[in-house]
């Protein structure tokens, strides 16, 4: 019996590793703890960034867990955005009606909490990948490294474990926080009429307001750190300054849309997923499901595991932004 790639899962991951719906017109898991309604500990964006920067070089977790033991991320960076931002409701104009504001998640998780939407933040942070994982992926044309879905697999289980532990400071510091891609009410099966099956969160989009990069043809999100990255994000019971967006356009920092050259993902792509009309998720979906076949037969790796990435490496965004 061949392996399943389960969407949900797929999905998930999308909503932190690949735009899980477009940008047009534009230039349940929380801690268990209790919630308390005035803060015990003060923290702020310092406070905030030193947690995720910390947790990220001090944790065993963070691992490929390969015989070397080697680390799944580098140094993350951290942005912030306002739950009265507008352009979450243009978000959830644009992608749909099931597109969650930050206030709806933080009310669908914290019903008891009065809260307005100037009283949330979202924190959003870019996790990139080592250069050891990078350059072994940059090397493959048709299958992607082992060390490659040891980061996406391994990696991903580190990444929410780092997210459920920034909420939960958070939350018993005295600001009530939740991971959105990781509530029960996350749905996965949402299919939206322009771009498809969607989610009703997407970390690249909050990424995207939070000051941290701008989409490229691939949809990926181009980072000063590159594109060879994962997301993840916090909403937030607690006011920390925006980050602010240094740019305009959406895909200000992709060479094909700002300067009509390159197009290298469209080469890297094996399962012909990417064209110079964008990226097709369904096709992606297809090239994932090889991949986890050949996780799971060739690797050893677990059902769940998979990985691609053609996309994020071996371009001018690998590492940081080309333009």
């Amino acid at each position: 019996m061949k392996p399943k790639l389960d969407r949900r899962e797929f999905l998930r991951v999308s909503a932190q590793s690949t735009a899980v719906a477009g940008l047009v017109g534009l230039a349940d898991h929380h801690c268990a703890a209790t919630a308390s309604e005035n803060p015990a500990k003060s923290m702020d964006a310092a406070s905030i960034t030193s947690l995720i920067l910390d947790y990220v070089a001090k944790s065993p977790k963070n691992s490929i867990r390969n015989a070397e033991n080697e680390k799944a991320w580098d140094e993350p960076l951290v942005g912030f955005s306002r739950g009265d931002d507008d352009i979450y409701q243009f978000f959830k104009e644009d992608i749909g009606s099931f597109y969650w504001t930050p206030l709806e998640i933080f009310k669908m998780t914290y019903p008891e909490i009065s809260a307005k939407p100037d009283e949330l933040s979202i924190i959003s942070w870019i996790l990139p990948h080592t250069e050891s994982i990078k350059a072994d992926l940059r090397k493959q044309t048709k299958t992607p490294s082992e060390k490659w879905i040891r980061a996406r697999f391994y990696g991903g289980e580190f990444i929410d474990e780092l997210s459920s532990h920034v909420a939960d400071t958070l939350t018993k510091s005295g600001y009530p926080a939740v991971v959105p891609i990781l509530t029960k009410n996350f749905n996965t099966q949402a299919v939206n009429a322009k771009y498809g099956f969607s989610s009703p969160w997407s970390e690249r989009h909050a990424a995207y307001a939070s000051g941290l990069g701008t989409f490229g043809l691939c949809d990926g999100l181009i980072t000063p750190k590159g594109k060879a990255i994962r997301c993840a994000s916090v909403v937030a019971r607690i006011k920390v300054p925006p980050t602010p967006r240094p740019y305009k356009d959406h895909h200000a920092y992709c060479l094909h849309y700002a300067k009509g050259i390159c197009g290298m993902c469209i080469d890297r792509c094996p399962g012909g997923a990417v064209t110079k009309s964008g990226h097709d998720k369904k096709a992606c979906a297809s090239q994932c499901m090889v991949t986890s076949q050949y996780a799971v037969k060739q690797l050893g790796l677990p059902q769940k595991a998979y990985g691609c990435g053609f996309c994020q490496t071996g371009v001018p965004c690998e590492s940081g932004i080309p333009v």
